[in-house]
């Protein structure tokens, strides 16, 4: 598969993807915590229903970060030698049986690219919005970004990344395709509170796909039109 259309692959995926439906945002560390823990925000999101799936393909890999501890993600391996890589990042109830569900059936559907479902909770999942409020809400950002790079050193450099997330994973993302730098090749949001600053933002070498509600009181219109006016700053589309 040529990767000079990535984004557009991604896009007609994204489309067909039945996943995502009630789910989660997440602000910046400095509101998330405040957010996660708001009794009306928990209220607008409903348990998943209990799911036992049992993995086809995938397998849970492990690598090492800077802070000396161990990472991991549910990986699932193609068919044949690739270079592209899709990583894909959770909603705030973890890296659930959901999860690795929707990360075979990308790699079902794809066919071309090796899939990794990266675990920012070290292995915690939540069941009720409750827990899942108190996870997000202690999620060290510092950690998640250590996480995040281990992935990417295991992976390798010269490799074609593309990232995907629901809500909190939407923002992981595009935190993602920031931290894999010009290897990252498509960066599609299913949600996730924008990114601010511009600074961080410039790093951004690939196009961004954002999926949101317009409805929602959560993340406004405005504060996405910020977002793609930053983004396009970059000579990236959104």
């Amino acid at each position: 598969m040529k990767l000079r259309s990535a984004l557009a692959f991604i896009t007609f995926f994204s489309a067909i993807s039945s996943y995502g439906q009630h789910s989660c945002c997440t602000a910046p560390q400095s509101s998330m915590e405040v957010l996660a823990s708001n009794a009306s925000f928990q209220s607008a999101h409903r348990s998943p229903l209990p799911l036992n799936y049992s993995p086809q393909h995938g397998t849970t890999v492990s690598f090492p970060t800077a802070d000396g501890k161990t990472g991991s993600a549910f990986f699932i391996h193609s068919a044949r030698p690739t270079k592209n890589v899709l990583i894909i990042s959770h909603e705030w109830w973890g890296l659930n049986d959901y999860i690795k569900r929707e990360a075979e059936t990308w790699q079902q559907q794809l066919g071309d690219v090796e899939v990794y479902a990266v675990d920012l909770y070290d292995r915690k999942t939540a069941a009720t919005a409750e827990e899942a409020g108190k996870l997000m809400s202690s999620l060290d950002p510092a950690r998640a970004t250590g996480i995040v790079k281990g992935l990417l050193a295991k992976i390798g450099e010269g490799k074609n990344i593309l990232t995907l997330g629901w809500c909190m994973g939407g923002s992981w993302s595009f935190q993602t395709a920031l931290h894999a730098g010009k290897d990252a090749k498509a960066c599609v949001m299913y949600y996730g509170f924008p990114e601010g600053d511009q600074k961080k933002i410039n790093l951004l070498k690939t196009d961004v796909l954002y999926i949101y509600g317009t409805k929602d009181t959560y993340i406004t219109k405005e504060a996405v039109d910020q977002f793609e006016k930053k983004v396009e700053a970059t000579g990236n589309k959104f």
